[in-house]
């Protein structure tokens, strides 16, 4: 979603909290404070059945009011409709005199977002990729649990995170909000991340619902894909996170599907979302993504977002004039309402408190030490020694006194604000970037208290590299700046850091690159540097997280959710499709025609199909630079015996070892092979599992794999089908190390 512009956040915490409070939390009281005696209030009752009962006393203009927005009380005055709000980026109105509340929502990829706006900072985790990279379900739950935890603290009763668009197109600005490329991955870790926000009683989402895969002219593209191809791919990712983590709200995506807006598609809402899966819970559109009345209530839309154009007077009119069956109405209220009592959230009414944010750093720094991925080590450069290493340079990205945060409408506001203009005073704004007060430089002088750390700003290649030649291990920070709202122009890093890596590590052998990125990098140099950490957006306790990582108090396990490619030209679509003029933006004022139409579309074909990530390099037989689920520790594991079982469910049995000095976790990683009859690419991610283990340590464990996963969609029998045939299972470290295969076959 676009929220921008935003209001400055140069006012400090202290000022934010008393003016705030003077406004909201009279009003909210007064919006959760009624103490209604209806049946629907017995909470021994299904949800289904409390929102029927409810719905029995409601007028028609309380339904309506429940299926749009009231505006965007972060940048609107205070006004009667939106007072009981917190200031968030959309509220609706609820219905207190049958104890209805409102439904206050938050952006809240990576962490509450605009806490800094009321007085509230939050803490920021890792970016969403970056837990991917854990491979971890437990910590995915905790990722939402603490989201959810602050936003109820903050007064918010529902979450707009959850994003699950698979990385078709890595210069995407937004693939640090994602879960990797692939469906299985994505999908199950989201599931765990929306059980674990709505553990707190709040509303959770999935988003955005479907194909919104690019920035560049989001609001007029127009996606063209096959039905089995969009079930195995995209779909499937949203499909696990839908029955796995049952969230209470889908968000659909501003872009078109096969001609028709995602928000108005009959086949995505009805026909996928509400028939196949059996959602329970309500549809609301991005921000500004409704099109119409009549035919995007017919396809399954039940709330407009953030205002009501489309869906308060003009949706009256239509019911009272039967354009709109009351049915068809009543729906989208029992969806609503059914959500609302199904996650708590009405019979756990916000209670503001003040965050302590720096209570989430532990599970911040926990999450991104476990996603941090280690992509080269030569001749074991790390772990640091801190007893035996006498000089470090550390050298760009700003890491003396920070790290870089993604933007846009995932943006969460450092405490204290941007630090980097000056340190620790700068505001946050939109499209700019965003450095939290995590200071890598600070972390590596703490743990090596007797080495002389000097820093350098990494901004000219040959004074990094004079720098780095003096000192016995260079450090240099890369990174990478994504948000909403634009795309890559390139996966190569900008400003010219490439020259000073490369500059860097010709001067001194032991130099070690940690990048910071949200989407895979190109690196002209990988040859050149003896280590490359991946750290992501490292969120509020970064640099702690990546200092325990160089000095060895945590040995990596992280592995890459997203293919690193050796080049832009061997992606599926070499240059990201661009809108013409016409469909970039409107321009002037808008006529109802002109909302209701749309920006003028324009095509993008995705002929790769379900070749997403991996599967399009394997099946294209395109060396990469690093392969999905590829990730070093400093330890190693073997793998043996596998056997695998078909019974009520299909088993993989195999045990693991670790084979070196240190205690380590591996990602434990099972592909497959389908039949020739299948036509798929040569394999797949089925299933996945963390095993931690000491030195000389060996466990069997055993995974557990979805028939569905082996499964193709039959758009005839629209049903997923498993096919006769011989599968080859596979299992190791990474899909280009896969040392164990076995063969099942389906009679």
């Amino acid at each position: 979603m676009n929220h921008s512009p935003r209001r400055s956040l140069a006012c400090l915490a202290g000022c934010l909290l008393l003016s705030s409070a003077v406004f909201s939390l009279p009003a909210m009281a007064q919006q959760t404070s009624t103490h209604a005696k209806g049946p629907w209030m017995d909470t021994t009752l299904t949800p289904d059945l409390r929102a029927d009962l409810v719905m029995k006393e409601m007028t028609l203009d309380e339904k309506i009011a429940l299926l749009h927005g009231v505006g965007m009380p972060t940048d609107d005055p205070v006004t009667p409709e939106n007072a009981a709000s917190n200031r968030g980026v959309g509220y609706v109105v609820g219905v207190p005199r049958l104890g209805i509340p409102g439904i206050d929502m938050s952006d809240a990829a990576y962490g509450v977002r605009s806490s800094g706006v009321n007085g509230r900072y939050s803490t920021a985790l890792p970016a969403n990729v970056a837990a991917a990279a854990s491979w971890d379900p437990d910590a995915a739950f905790e990722y939402g649990a603490l989201i959810g935890r602050e936003l109820r603290a903050q007064g918010y009763n529902m979450t707009l995170g959850g994003g699950t668009n698979l990385t078709r197109e890595p210069r995407n600005g937004r693939t640090f909000e994602y879960l990797g490329e692939d469906p299985v991955l994505a999908g199950t870790l989201v599931a765990h991340l929306i059980q674990g926000t709505q553990s707190a009683h709040v509303i959770g989402d999935i988003k955005h619902y479907a194909f919104n895969d690019q920035e560049s002219g989001r609001n007029s593209v127009n996606i063209h894909i096959g039905k089995r191809a969009a079930r195995e791919s995209d779909l499937l990712a949203f499909e696990i996170g839908v029955e796995q983590g049952h969230p209470a709200a889908v968000m659909c995506s501003y872009n078109r599907v096969n001609g028709d807006f995602a928000c108005e598609n009959q086949y995505l809402l009805n026909d996928v979302l509400k028939k196949d899966w059996k959602f329970p819970g309500f549809v609301l559109s991005d921000w500004g993504g409704t099109h119409s009345t009549e035919k995007a209530s017919a396809a399954g839309l039940d709330n407009e977002e953030p205002g009501r154009f489309f869906f308060d007077e003009r949706y009256k009119a239509a019911v009272q004039s039967g354009a709109i069956p009351m049915t068809e109405l009543d729906d989208h209220v029992h969806r609503i309402l059914r959500s609302m009592f199904a996650v708590g959230a009405v019979d756990n009414p916000r209670q503001r408190s003040v965050v302590d944010p720096f209570a989430g750093f532990e599970t911040a720094r926990k999450i991104e030490e476990s996603g941090i991925v280690l992509l080269k080590n030569e001749h074991n450069t790390l772990p640091l020694s801190a007893a035996q290493i006498h000089s470090i340079a550390v050298i760009g990205s700003h890491s003396d006194v920070g790290m870089i945060s993604g933007g846009g409408s995932a943006q969460v506001d450092p405490i204290g604000g941007n630090a980097i203009i000056p340190p620790g005073k700068g505001a946050t704004h939109w499209l700019e970037e965003i450095w939290f007060p995590t200071s890598p430089l600070k972390a590596i002088q703490a743990r090596a208290p007797g080495a002389k750390v000097t820093y350098d700003p990494g901004t000219d290649p040959a004074a990094a590299a004079a720098a780095a030649k003096s000192a016995e291990v260079a450090i240099v920070f890369a990174y990478q700046w994504e948000s909403e709202g634009m795309d890559l122009p390139s996966l190569s890093l900008p400003h010219h850091q490439d020259d000073v890596v490369a500059a860097v590590a010709a001067a001194n052998p032991r130099t070690i690159v940690v990048l910071e990125s949200g989407s895979p990098v190109t690196m002209p140099w990988v040859k050149a540097p003896a280590a490359i950490l991946e750290a992501w957006y490292s969120g509020s306790d970064g640099a702690d997280a990546v200092g325990n990582v160089l000095f060895g108090s945590v040995n990596p396990s992280g592995k890459l959710p997203n293919t690193f490619p050796i080049s832009e030209a061997d992606l599926p679509h070499p240059a990201v499709t661009m809108p013409p003029p016409a469909s970039e933006h409107f321009s002037g004022p808008v006529s109802p025609e002109q909302r209701a139409a749309g920006l003028p579309p324009f095509d993008v074909t995705y002929d790769e199909g379900v070749k997403v990530g991996y599967k399009w390099y394997d099946a294209e037989k395109k060396p990469v630079l690093f392969p999905f689920g590829f990730g070093l520790s400093y330890t190693t594991f073997s793998y043996s015996g596998l056997r695998v079982e078909k019974g009520q469910t299909i088993k993989a049995t195999f045990t693991v070892a670790n084979t070196g000095s240190r205690a380590g976790t591996e990602i434990a990683e099972v592909y497959s092979a389908l039949p020739a009859a299948a036509h798929e690419p040569p394999k797949r991610l089925v299933g996945f599992t963390r095993v931690k283990l000491e030195p000389r340590e060996k466990q069997t464990v055993t995974v557990e794999i979805d028939s569905k996963y082996l499964s193709i969609f039959d758009e005839e029998k629209n049903d997923w089908t498993l096919l006769p045939g011989v599968y080859t299972l596979m299992v190791g470290g990474s899909s280009q190390s896969l040392p164990l295969k076995a063969n099942l076959t389906v009679q």
